[in-house]
């Protein structure tokens, strides 16, 4: 194939024939009673992600503070975050789930990076910052336009610290 010629691969999509509902398939029912009680521990993901916020701030605040190192205080930043966006969307938080989100890729390519500590932390604050905002004001869904324009500058906090680590270490 010369470079002007792609190919679009479209796999099947088998789950479907896998998936029946009724007898021997997914019970309607029992789906029913988990989403009921998801729903049921709503204000209990509030208390859960209190904590986790907390967490945060201790791990962030041992960071700024020089204690540990670096890297190590960025995993467990990375852990803590990724354990918020994974319950975010659970419990009909999906802003939290995409700055989590934005937070574990964050720090994925900051990791890939040379890491001094300061301007990282910068970043992290930032989106502790709408986690804790998000909490506060119970944005609940996406956010709406205003959640939409949050996530919007938080890539491109990202956006601008990944250009100049890698202008500084190619400088």
């Amino acid at each position: 194939m010369s470079g002007d010629e792609h190919e679009i691969i479209r796999p099947p999509n088998t789950l479907k024939s896998k998936v029946t509902y009724g007898p021997g398939g997914v019970d309607l029912d029992a789906l029913e009673k988990a989403e009921a009680v998801i729903a049921g521990l709503k204000g209990s993901y509030l208390e859960w992600v209190q904590d986790d916020l907390v967490k945060l701030q201790e791990v962030y605040d041992r960071a700024l503070a020089g204690q540990g190192d670096p890297r190590d205080n960025l995993r467990e930043i990375f852990r803590i975050a990724h354990d918020i966006k994974g319950q975010g969307g659970s419990f009909d938080y999906h802003l939290m789930t995409q700055v989590g989100n934005h937070l574990c890729r964050f720090i994925e390519a900051a990791e890939e990076l040379v890491v001094t500590g300061k301007s990282e932390l910068a970043v992290v604050k930032v989106h502790l910052d709408a986690l804790r905002l998000i909490i506060a004001e119970r944005r609940e869904g996406d956010g709406g336009a205003e959640g939409q324009k949050m996530v919007a500058g938080l890539a491109l906090v990202v956006e601008k610290y990944l250009k100049r680590k890698k202008a500084a270490e190619e400088g």
